[in-house]
């Protein structure tokens, strides 16, 4: 039983009561209908054929009273697909059973009572078994589409499987030969014939691969001279590197060695200045002494005479102690005369009378501390003018000094000069040496790596076969690449530390 028979079942008795008038009314306006319907079809249609009119009568018994058997669903199936042999479904749907369903309906109409009340319910009977019966031609529709479908599907799965065979022969043809090819048999052409558009790809292929055996037999014949001219690129290059670098290592002591040089020059010429500069220094500095000294002796004059005139200030001070020392025995006399009324200015007499004897006494320590002063200042004076005289000789000395150091370091700054002008030269040359020796070394390289490529490519070539006669394949040579040097003698862009 099939989806739709579970679905679209036979009515209750009122329905079928409905459906039984429904039945005999529109019955009667059931071939007009059917008529209408199949003209859609073919407008030339004239009447209904017998078979399809008596199908069609089982059918609408079938559908008006909502009785649905198994026969109505078979015959419905067969319906459908003549149906859809000769019409789209929706062209059936939309104008041939539209056309039929508006025949009944009319027809229903037509046949109703002017004063009948259940109308609605006789048309929504009508409606109900051609609704009903659209469903179920829709469902076989459907059913003739997928079983459409599916052959279509089992056409174009056999279709893809016999283009999914032809391709897997066609690559595994050209799969063979590829693998031939890549084990170096340049004459794996494809013999087998391809199909269609594979024809294409075998041509494509065969013309590759004789194009490329066409190539490999032209670099085999060459590549013996390619790598002879390596062997003696690569030789050359190895002894004039050898060379260069020896003669960059010369220079390079030659440069290092006047860098020495020309530093132990310029030290010495240094120390010449700052000797000069020395020497005129303590010159100046001497004859500064030397006025130092004269200013120092007319100091030690003026000492003298201030010790001169302190002395006469202290003689001065020394008979004023005596006088005032006499006048205060006196005035004790005198207050001794008075008696008793003079006794107080007796005291002040003593006071002062001792006053002046302390006096007296500090004049003559003073005067004795100036006497050994002057003694000493004269003393200064004498050894001051003698140190003026030995500093006067020295500067005349330092003066000599002064201008043979100066001729020194002239000519010590005149030769650090023209050294650091040689050093320079030579430091250019030493860089430029060098440049070359690094280029002679990558050019060393470059040619020991061509050397070793055509070797490798010697040996690629020998792995092909062309099919030549006499091609045997060489054994493959190892590759020689240039002896170490020395790391000092390949430095490009190196710098040294250069005396200014």
């Amino acid at each position: 039983m099939s989806d739709i028979q579970t679905k679209i079942v036979t009515w209750n008795e009122h329905d079928r009561a409905l459906g039984e008038i429904v039945h005999k009314r529109a019955g009667k306006h059931l071939e007009s209908a059917l008529l209408s319907a199949y003209r859609v079809i073919d407008p030339t249609l004239q009447a209904l054929p017998k078979e399809v009119w008596e199908n069609e009568k089982r059918k609408f018994s079938f559908i008006a009273r909502g009785n649905f058997p198994p026969e109505y669903f078979e015959q419905q199936a067969v319906i459908t697909e003549n149906i859809s042999s000769s019409l789209d479904f929706a062209t059936y749907l939309s104008k041939t059973y539209a056309a039929y369903a508006a025949g009944l309906a009319s027809g229903l109409m037509k046949e109703k009572s002017w004063n009948e009340k259940n109308t609605d319910a006789l048309m929504l009977s009508l409606m109900r078994s051609v609704f009903s019966d659209a469903s179920v031609v829709m469902f076989y529709y459907f059913q003739l589409l997928n079983a459409k479908a599916d052959e279509e599907r089992a056409i174009v799965e056999a279709e893809r499987k016999a283009a999914a065979d032809e391709q897997a022969a066609v690559v595994d043809t050209l799969a063979a030969s590829l693998k031939r090819l890549a084990q170096g048999d340049l004459a794996a052409r494809i013999v087998a014939p391809f199909n269609g558009r594979y024809e294409q790809i075998r041509d494509d292929f065969n013309a590759a691969i004789d194009s490329l055996n066409a190539a490999m037999t032209a670099i085999s014949a060459s590549t013996g001279g390619l790598r002879a001219g390596s062997d003696e690129i690569a030789s050359a290059s190895d002894d004039l590197s050898r060379r260069t670098e020896q003669q960059a290592a010369s220079l390079e002591e030659t440069a290092a060695a006047l860098d020495q040089i020309t530093a132990t020059v310029k030290r010495s010429a240094d120390g010449a200045r700052k000797a000069s500069q020395a020497a005129s220094g303590a010159r100046i500095d001497a004859v500064n002494s030397g006025e130092v000294m004269e200013e120092a002796v007319s100091a030690m004059g003026e000492i003298e005479q201030s010790s001169k005139k302190i002395t006469n200030i202290i003689g001065v001070i020394d008979e004023i102690a005596f006088q005032t020392n006499l006048l205060a025995l006196n005035a004790g006399v005198e207050a001794a005369r008075a008696g008793e009324a003079g006794r107080g200015f007796a005291v002040v007499a003593q006071e002062v009378r001792a006053l002046a004897q302390r006096s007296a006494d500090a004049a003559k320590e003073i005067k004795g501390l100036i006497a050994n002063s002057t003694a000493e200042v004269e003393r200064g004076v004498r050894l001051v003018g003698d140190t003026g005289k030995a500093l006067s000789g020295i500067v005349t000395k330092i003066t000599d000094i002064d201008a043979l150091v100066s001729q020194i370091a002239q000519s010590s700054q005149e030769q650090a000069t023209g050294l650091n002008q040689v050093n320079t030269a030579v430091n250019q040359m030493d860089q430029v040496t060098q440049q070359n020796a690094a280029m002679v070394q990558q050019a060393t390289a470059a040619a020991a790596s061509l050397k070793s490529e055509a070797v490798e490519l010697e040996a690629l070539v020998a792995r092909f076969d062309t099919g030549a006669s006499g091609m045997a394949p060489r054994p493959r040579a190892a590759a020689t690449t240039p002896s170490a040097r020395p790391a000092a003698a390949i430095r490009p862009g190196a710098t040294r530390a250069r005396v200014a």
